[in-house]
């Protein structure tokens, strides 16, 4: 029977081997005849379920509070169905470009390079180097991009845990610090001032995550990874419990936010729809691929649907204050909320050794192949801690959970969803120039992605450098840690 990891890992070799060129090609044929072949349609379901699934999720409630009760939910269903034709775009032009060159199966930055070395555009043509390593920056990117966002959350919720657990704990004496400028602001009379500074709990897990990733295969973690995903779901059936007893009447919340609002929903839903990296990896490695599509329109119309309902169902319970992570909002006074917290970030710190894989093997080979050999190993184990704590730092420099996961799905996300896969259409369409229809509908997806990529990262950095009056607010433990109070001019 094979196991889950080494699935996983089956998963992963297409984005590496884009990384290496066709001179690698050889040998990654000659090594993957140890590796089994083939997942079958319920293993497709389930990594395009993982590979979806994470963080993300756990945000939308506040995506939709960005958005408006009735605005949010439609939109996060329009923008679920535009990515899932998204997915079908890319892997319909590397079915079409691999079998009209006779090439292997293609993964996302060979089929974008493929397509632009077929345009009947000169330029276009004279970039198809370009394009394949923009599309491995933006792969690079999105995923150390996550990594950070998970800092942020494992930070967040271990803080929460750690002083939920304190004795003699009370509204008096417990503060958590808020992420922005005027945190010395709280008197320092205050008995038992406040916990530890959220950098402060970031900085003591970098050691521990920098010794997950030196772990160079994942199939020595097929145990922690099966355990993980078990805790993750425990998890979400225990959020889904506690949101379902308390649910408001929609009609006292704002049917639809303001337009400046909206771009934070973009960069968090796009966010969310984190899985286009890996549909090639699993279409090529299907043993069915024919029924790839089935399995894709299948597992997305799962992942839309939990989406939709645990944002509006989360928004509905915790109203204005929902946080960045629906973790954050469940009282401290019960241990199956605690244990929820507790769970889901062991599932995170796993994950992060997944996420980190693919930027790993395709940064750091190329740069050790340039190394002596006897200090090759030295070296692999150094770039991996650089590289982690690069994440690290990026999370220390933006604090906050719901900023960090707006601007990771605004700048990279929406480029790898949106922008490059109707590209890849009309430069990949048989018949030049593509049909009027095609060509209005493709590159309105674009203009879409590209809009929301502008309009995300600007209102995203903006908040960042100056925040509002959430990212002014500190919490008092009422009961339930979910009261905001405005800290005081």
């Amino acid at each position: 029977m094979v196991s889950a990891e080494q699935l996983d890992m089956e998963v992963m070799t297409p984005l590496m081997e884009e990384a290496g060129g066709e001179e690698e090609d050889v040998d990654v044929d000659e090594d993957s005849e140890h590796l089994p072949r083939g997942i079958t349609f319920t293993q497709t379901l389930l990594h395009l379920l993982k590979g979806n699934i994470g963080t993300g999720l756990l945000g939308l409630p506040l995506a939709v509070k960005n958005a408006g009760i009735v605005l949010g939910p439609v939109s996060l269903v329009l923008m679920g169905v535009v990515c899932l034709h998204c997915m079908h775009i890319l892997v319909n032009c590397s079915h079409q470009l691999s079998e009209r060159f006779k090439r292997s199966p293609l993964g996302y930055s060979e089929t974008v390079a493929v397509a632009m070395e077929t345009s009947s555009s000169q330029c276009l043509r004279k970039g198809a180097h370009f394009g394949r390593h923009l599309v491995n920056f933006f792969l690079v990117l999105t995923q150390l991009g996550f990594c950070s966002v998970y800092f942020v959350f494992l930070a967040e919720n271990i803080k929460q845990v750690m002083e939920g657990a304190r004795p003699n704990t009370s509204a008096e004496t417990v503060l958590l610090y808020s992420n922005s400028s005027e945190e010395g602001a709280v008197s320092p009379d205050t008995p038992s001032a406040a916990g530890l500074d959220l950098r402060l709990y970031m900085v003591f897990l970098l050691p521990f995550i920098i010794v997950l990733t030196f772990i160079r295969d994942l199939r020595n973690m097929a145990v922690l990874s099966a355990i993980a995903n078990l805790c993750m779901a425990i998890s979400l059936i225990l959020i889904f419990t506690y949101i379902l007893h308390d649910v408001s009447d929609p009609r006292s919340l704002p049917y639809a936010s303001t337009w400046r609002k909206f771009p934070f929903f973009f960069g968090t839903a796009i966010f969310a729809f984190e899985g286009i990296g890996v549909v090639l990896p699993l279409e090529n490695q299907m043993s069915e691929p024919k029924r790839f599509p089935q399995a894709l329109n299948i597992g997305m119309g799962v992942i839309i649907v939990l989406y939709v309902t645990l944002a509006t169902l989360g928004y509905l319970c915790f109203r204005d204050d929902i946080k960045g992570s629906i973790t954050l909002n469940l009282p401290h006074d019960s241990w199956s909320n605690q244990l929820v917290k507790v769970l889901y970030s062991f599932g995170v710190f796993v994950s992060f050794a997944v996420q980190f894989f693919v930027p790993a093997e395709i940064l750091v080979p190329p740069v050790c192949e340039r190394i002596r050999k006897s200090w090759r190993q030295t070296a692999d184990l150094s770039l991996r801690a650089v590289l982690v704590c690069l994440t690290c730092v990026t999370a220390v420099m933006i604090p906050r959970l719901d900023l960090v996961i707006s601007l990771v799905g605004a700048v990279s996300s929406s480029a790898l969803a949106l922008i490059f896969p109707p590209l890849v259409e009309l430069m990949a369409f048989p018949s030049q120039p593509p049909p009027p229809l095609l060509l209005l509908k493709d590159l309105s997806i674009a203009t879409l992605g590209f809009i929301g990529f502008l309009a995300g990262t600007y209102v995203t950095v903006e908040e960042i450098i100056y925040p509002d009056d959430q990212g002014q607010t500190h919490l008092r433990d009422h009961g339930n840690w979910t009261t905001p109070t405005t800290s005081p001019p």
